[in-house]
């Protein structure tokens, strides 16, 4: 499926296409790599006019993508009658811009209106988010994010967040390019070399993609190992643990779907023909003594990952 990979800001193109780190939710071995992936609906904000809400709003689907180790946020097009493009840029700058460092988000994003209320978006605080802001904070052998400032003697300048450049040697990289790298040497001057994301052994945040696909395009075209779909309607999350527990163990890329404010996942299949059932391996009431009318998407992207996380953990323990 076509689509924007971190969006903005750019990736440094020798890196993989499908970027993963290591997720613990299912409390896997070190040496197992699993790509969760969540996929919100467009209009997963429509319900609340003001900017600032809406911010809000996006900010704890963030927060939820990180505590539970996501690793791709997939917003899909959930109402073909309406032009939802205003939409998908809010929710793909919000996020990406939440999951860019804090000392790299000037050099890579620009003022503008979307960006009015940022600062009342939670910190991820995960690991590609350090606190350490000095030279003498650094550790060998650390991994950290950097973004190209150009040519230097020997290899190419990078911002990694403290006083002065790393460089970054033998390696010649056009400007304000965002990469990962592992801090070789510490001395007057910080040396780097560049590395692949799934080179580390914590997680490294997630990735956002966002294009003109609807609900079904994306289960259509994207190869997962496991889908699930998450539905008041759905089997009762009790009645599935085993056979969710077996099937999470074998998966490497794990697909967990979400409805909007105003429809559920069925009726968005529906407006396209499909079948829920038939559409995906699981359709899941994550939330089966649900008390309200309606769960708003963020509230069951956070429920449904924690039921999940709880689940996998207890039964494989």
């Amino acid at each position: 499926m076509a689509g924007s990979q971190r969006m903005k800001p750019k990736t440094f193109p020798k890196q993989p296409e499908k970027e993963t780190a290591y997720v613990d939710v299912a409390n896997e071995s070190k040496t197992t790599r699993k790509e969760l992936c969540v996929a919100i609906p467009v209009s997963v904000a429509s319900d609340t006019p003001h900017l600032r809400e809406k911010t809000s709003k996006i900010g704890l689907i963030g927060r939820a993508a990180a505590i539970f180790q996501v690793e791709e946020i997939i917003v899909y097009r959930d109402d073909p009658r309406k032009n939802q493009n205003r939409e998908i840029d809010l929710i793909t700058k919000l996020l990406t811009y939440m999951e860019t460092p804090q000392y790299l988000r000037k050099r890579l994003f620009k003022l503008e209106p979307t960006l009015n209320y940022a600062g009342i978006l939670p910190p991820l605080r995960t690991p590609h988010h350090p606190l350490k802001r000095t030279i003498e904070e650094l550790k060998l052998g650390e991994y950290r994010e950097a973004v190209t400032l150009g040519g230097a003697r020997g290899g190419t300048l990078a911002d990694i967040g403290v006083e002065r450049p790393a460089i970054i040697r033998d390696q010649k990289l056009p400007s304000s390019e965002r990469v990962t790298v592992r801090i070789d040497k510490i001395n007057r001057d910080v040396e780097a070399s560049l590395v692949v994301r799934g080179e580390t052994s914590e997680y490294w945040g997630y990735k956002v993609t966002s294009n003109q696909a609807s609900f079904g395009d994306v289960v259509k075209r994207r190869h997962f190992d496991l889908t699930i779909a998450t539905s008041r309607c759905g089997v009762p999350i009790n009645d599935l643990q085993k056979t969710l527990v077996q099937r999470w163990t074998d998966a490497k890329q794990i697909f967990v779907a979400f409805g909007s404010p105003a429809r559920g996942l069925h009726e968005i299949a529906r407006q396209e023909g499909l079948r829920l059932e038939n559409a995906v391996d699981y359709v899941v009431n994550m939330i089966p003594r649900q008390a309200t009318e309606t769960v708003r998407t963020e509230e069951a992207l956070i429920a449904s990952l924690a039921v999940l996380n709880a689940c996998i953990s207890f039964l494989q323990a």
